[in-house]
């Protein structure tokens, strides 16, 4: 299992697989990652500054992945982590953890004081990985993001 940069070759492979997440979970087709523009086009959605989307390769095969980008109408300190999913295979072995902890440094490194994410209940194991690792649930949602069938708003102090 390698953690690398997203390549242009990615793009369909991680398409689908976040678009077959949210199939496999019920989750809505609007206001989500599915109808996102940039989920089309993940490795030319991820070549601004600071910002990055990282593939989960397991034997030569994409299985995930996971990035980070400051989030959208917000502060400039302020990233979200963004557009993390898994093949159904890959969810056994602890790799969302690793790639988690990936982000997380990455995004520390490049200068950010809090991370934000938006998820659905229906991703509990999820939910359990972030409040395990300091994210705070909020009452409702920051940024701009679009995601208005996301129901589960959390955020992180990078600085702790």
């Amino acid at each position: 299992m390698i953690i690398r940069k997203i390549k242009p070759s990615d793009n369909s492979k991680i398409e689908q697989i976040i678009k077959s997440t949210i199939l496999e979970f019920n989750l809505p087709m609007t206001g989500t990652a599915y109808e996102d523009n940039e989920t089309e086009n993940m490795f030319q959605s991820y070549q601004g500054k600071k910002e990055i989307y990282f593939i989960l390769e397991d034997n030569g095969n994409v299985v995930g992945g996971g990035g980070i980008k400051r989030l959208k109408d917000n502060k400039e300190d302020v990233c979200e982590l963004q557009k993390m999913y898994f093949s159904p295979k890959s969810r056994v072995k602890g790799y969302g953890k690793l790639l988690f902890k990936k982000c997380m440094e990455e995004a520390k490194k490049m200068g950010f004081k809090q991370c934000y994410l938006e998820t659905s209940a229906a991703m509990e194991t999820a939910i359990h990985i972030y409040q395990k690792n300091k994210f705070q649930h909020l009452k409702g949602p920051l940024g701009g993001t679009g995601h208005y069938s996301c129901g589960v708003w959390m955020l992180k102090n990078l600085e702790e």
